[in-house]
């Protein structure tokens, strides 16, 4: 049971003791963070500088795609304690949450199906993809970084393929940390919280035109409950250490970003495995990963730009008695933005990289072969031309070679119209394809018949041509708004299909499909102090089974996505030291599990006490706990949480 639930519980007290001090304590003035958004009205956030969209700096209101964007001062403001919480914000995104450390996040539906997870959304950090060649999809654990380090999160909702590659086919989130420049001095942080705890510190100098930073973070979740009250064993533990230095010389920018990582993880599926003959218990999962990202850019003497990235990324993932991985991928990225050449801005680039994937097999899963290597290549050119002082055309294209399928073709095409300052229209036309996996190809469960599946050569790249339009404005002083319209069709989409020997079960390729659907958020300034921000999604799937196969439950894989989502959420600054920030979401129900639509408030109050000092008193679920993901009967509830948070910075 929560330490909340308990009467005159520690939690309590700490929570009645600061509610004393932030009353009690004298009013000083907040001191300026540097690198927050916090005194950005709704006209200068439209002039975010993005670089997902086009792969260079742009305006967000002439990005011609569904972006959203995540500011390091909307972080702040949430209360949020992990990157999936904060994706929460993103009115183009679907977040649940099926236990501590594990999410599933999908932007625009296919949040996987009967025989797999999501695997069809690409994730950044800094430049490195997070995804894994295992199942193309985040392990969302991993990817703990301090979120008082990030400056924004771009979320683009739709395809992505021509400047990201394969696996970009509902969307991309790009995760952009601070420089080491902006991170100078100290910042110590402690987190008390109904379900845990976390604590980090950071330490940062300059001189000269070199800066540097390392930083130590350690986070603790205590086990969950059942929408029955029983325990759920997903406790979670996990430590990182970090550092990242940026210099320049001349024209010459440079970075090194390097990140390790250790954690373990309770297994929250109660009892036995079940495979016949199998009488082993689920243990601990362990974690740990290491890696180092390094980028070289030089701004050209003729306007242009040339830049080189690489990074080495090393994981470990013990599941007993399930499995074991070792991942080593090296990946180096050249692109060149070239200067204006009339009408015609061009950016093209390479990408090669390597992987050497070792997994120890068990009688519960193998992949064969077990030690395998792997190599993906790529080249991409995009020309952005100006057609008038109006209208401008985007054409590109991404030829990418896999392990699997060989080469793939990713083009797009976009046209956006600006009728008048403040005001843009946009649509576009690509194909993009999510190439098979390691468990789609390599996998093998042992067993007595039926219960054998593999993948094998009946496996193909899953295809999807995607039909975008949208606007993006600001119609009055302190609105804005923006709508997008799309239409997916999918090919090639994966099934599981019974061999005609009747005894096994494997992938294959054998669904198509379309989504329809609508996005739609903005923002309204009603005072100086108050800010309302909302957003709605509303989405329709219709899979269907292709002649030849036998596949029962792949048509309903529409039923792990909701039809539609809402959320809205109030910023309210009583002065320059006190806020409050109030969110209400609202998720439509999932026709598999099946789990009920669910509406959850959340709540955070911040104080500072001083120019150095910053508390907050932050709350998630207050309405009560609800489930997310996840069938009946084993599901964890995702519960009330209520947390305090110190924050000191020199």
């Amino acid at each position: 049971m929560s330490i909340m639930h308990e009467t005159g519980s520690p939690a309590r007290r700490l929570l009645a003791l600061f509610a004393g001090l932030a009353l009690a304590l004298p009013a000083r003035a907040a001191p300026q963070v540097q690198g927050e958004l916090a005194d950005m009205t709704i006209e200068e956030l439209a002039n975010i500088q993005v670089t997902s969209v086009s792969k260079k700096p742009e305006r967000l209101i002439d990005a011609p795609a569904s972006v959203y964007v995540i500011t390091a001062e909307d972080i702040r403001r949430s209360g949020a304690a992990t990157l999936p919480e904060v994706l929460r914000l993103a009115p183009n995104l679907q977040v649940a949450q099926t236990s501590n450390e594990t999410y599933s996040i999908t932007a625009r539906g296919m949040n996987g199906s009967s025989n797999s997870p999501p695997n069809k959304l690409l994730v950044l950090v800094d430049g490195r993809s997070v995804y894994t060649p295992l199942f193309s999809g985040v392990f969302w654990d991993a990817q703990d970084v301090l979120l008082e380090d990030v400056e924004r999160i771009e979320v683009i909702s739709g395809p992505g393929g021509t400047l990201w590659g394969v696996n970009a086919v509902t969307g991309v989130i790009n995760i952009t940390t601070r420089s080491a420049h902006q991170t100078s001095g100290t910042l110590a942080l402690a987190r008390a919280a109904s379900d845990g705890a976390d604590a980090a510190l950071r330490y940062g100098a300059t001189s000269g035109t070199a800066s540097w930073r390392v930083v130590a973070k350690t986070l603790v979740r205590s086990h969950n409950e059942l929408a029955s009250g029983a325990p759920v064993n997903d406790g979670w533990h996990q430590s990182q250490l970090g550092f990242r230095a940026d210099w320049e010389r001349g024209a010459d920018r440079f970075g090194v970003n390097a990140n390790a990582y250790r954690g373990k993880q309770e297994q929250p599926e109660p009892g036995l495995i079940n495979v016949p003959g199998s009488d082993q218990r689920l243990g601990t999962i362990r974690t740990e990963g290491a890696n180092l990202t390094a980028h070289w850019q030089r701004l050209l003497d003729d306007g242009g730009t040339l830049g080189v990235q690489a990074y080495l990324d090393y994981t470990r993932r013990e599941v007993p008695p399930s499995f074991t991985e070792s991942l080593d991928i090296a990946d180096l990225q050249l692109q060149h933005s070239l200067p204006a050449l009339g009408a015609h801005s061009v950016v093209w680039g390479v990408n090669y990289r390597h992987s050497r994937d070792r997994v120890t097999n068990s009688d519960i899963v193998a992949f064969l072969p077990a030690d395998d290597r792997q190599a993906w290549s790529s080249v991409f050119a995009q020309d952005e031309i100006g057609l008038s002082d109006k209208l401008r055309l985007t054409v590109g294209a991404r030829v990418e070679r896999n392990p699997y399928t060989g080469s793939e073709w990713l083009p797009t095409a976009r046209l956006a119209y600006k009728p008048a300052a403040g005001h843009a229209l946009w649509a576009s036309a690509s194909r993009t394809v999510r190439a098979p996996s390691r468990i789609d190809v390599d996998a093998f469960v042992p067993g007595q018949p039926p219960y054998i599946v593999a993948g094998g050569p009946l496996v193909r790249s899953e295809v999807a041509r995607v039909y975008e339009m949208g606007y993006r404005g600001q119609p009055a002083a302190g609105l804005s708004y923006s709508l997008a319209l799309f239409h997916n069709d999918y090919d090639h989409l994966r099934t599981v299909e019974l061999l005609p020997s009747g005894t096994a079960l494997a992938f294959a390729s054998l669904m198509e499909g379309t989504a329809d659907g609508v996005e739609a958020w903005g923002s309204y300034q009603v005072t100086e102090q108050w800010r309302l921000s909302a957003g709605f999604t509303a989405l329709r799937e219709r899979f269907r089974l292709k002649p030849g196969s036998n596949s029962v439950g792949d048509p309903a894989t529409s039923g792990f996505d909701p039809a539609h989502t809402a959320q809205l959420r109030s910023s309210y600054s009583f002065d320059d030291r006190r806020e409050l920030e109030v969110a209400v979401r609202n998720v439509g129900a999932l026709a598999i599990g099946p789990v009920s639509g669910y509406t959850a408030v959340d709540a955070r109050f911040g104080w500072w006490l001083s120019r150095e000092l910053e508390l907050s008193v932050s709350g998630q679920n207050l309405n009560g706990s609800h489930a997310e993901f996840g069938p009946v009967g084993t599901r964890m509830e995702v519960p009330r949480r209520v947390a305090v948070k110190l924050v000191w910075r020199r």
